[in-house]
């Protein structure tokens, strides 16, 4: 990918740091964004919070693209037995079972409608689940303009994806017209001496008009602008420049990250402490 690789130099040990887990550069512009405008801290015990969440059901076929677009092998469902607030945590649970024709449930949680937000930090805090097959995922798609458009038209951007079965990396990523699916713009961040699934992390991503910059733990690993799209797809249109929503996921199975095997464990659980957002 040819986007411009960048350090935060916050200390000369992180730099070290940055630059042997991300190969980083040492050119940024960080937006500092410090205004809380959002948030859901996860407080109150039971079904998530329907002043901020939808809690989406399904397969993904009433879209017209089966398994969610990634022949994802899961439904979602809004039952506690996959989503629930408990003791200040949201915890979303991926399981095996049949139900409604499908072998595994999970759940996916969105702010459309209730938070659409142009610009600003997104950040959540998340325990992330492990096993092959296991992807969840921390992300903003882009508002469809009452469905006179259409992914990727509308942009999506991943502020955090993972696969289970590699518990140390997780990647941040752009998708729009001519840069989406397989040929999305994106960069992997390897955590050094420790697991994502072992304990919580901060994901946040930084959304300013003319880049986005992707963190882990304060530690900046990817910047994106438009003169960088423009560069790696020979002149695609940047569409990050509407309002986004969050959603909140775990899918199981799918072309990425494969099917879960029998090294695979469930049930799996993706808990997240807070999410917050800034402008």
């Amino acid at each position: 990918m040819k986007v411009k690789n960048i350090i935060f130099k916050v200390s000369a040990i992180l730099s070290i740091i940055l630059l042997m887990a991300c190969e980083t550069s040492e050119t940024q512009t960080v937006a500092t964004l410090t205004n809380l405008v959002w948030a859901d801290e996860f407080d109150s015990n039971g079904a998530p919070n329907a002043t901020n969440w939808n809690l989406l059901t399904g397969d993904g076929t009433a879209e017209g693209i089966p398994g969610w677009g990634n022949n994802e092998l899961q439904t979602y469902t809004d039952r506690s037995e996959n989503v629930t607030v408990q003791d200040g945590v949201l915890i979303i649970t991926a399981k095996e079972e049949s139900y409604n024709g499908k072998s595994y449930t999970s759940a996916r949680i969105t702010t459309k409608g209730k938070l659409d937000q142009q610009y600003g930090r997104f950040e959540a805090r998340i325990k992330l689940p492990a096993g092959k097959g296991i992807f969840p995922a921390f992300w903003l798609l882009g508002d469809d303009a009452n469905g006179s458009l259409v992914w990727p038209q509308i942009g999506e951007i991943d502020i955090m994806e993972y696969l289970g079965d590699e518990p140390t990396t997780v990647f941040g990523t752009i998708h729009g017209p001519e840069y989406s699916g397989a040929d999305s713009i994106t960069k992997e961040y390897q955590i050094l001496n420790d697991r994502f699934d072992s304990g919580f992390h901060v994901f946040g991503l930084e959304w300013t008009p003319n880049r986005i910059n992707w963190y882990v733990d304060g530690d900046l690993y990817n910047s994106i602008t438009p003169a960088d799209v423009n560069e790696e797809t020979g002149g695609a249109e940047w569409v990050f420049n509407r309002p986004f929503h969050i959603i909140l996921n775990v899918a199981v199975g799918g072309n990425l990250p494969g099917a879960p095997d029998e090294t695979t464990v469930f049930p799996q659980r993706m808990l997240v402490d807070y999410v917050r957002v800034y402008n």
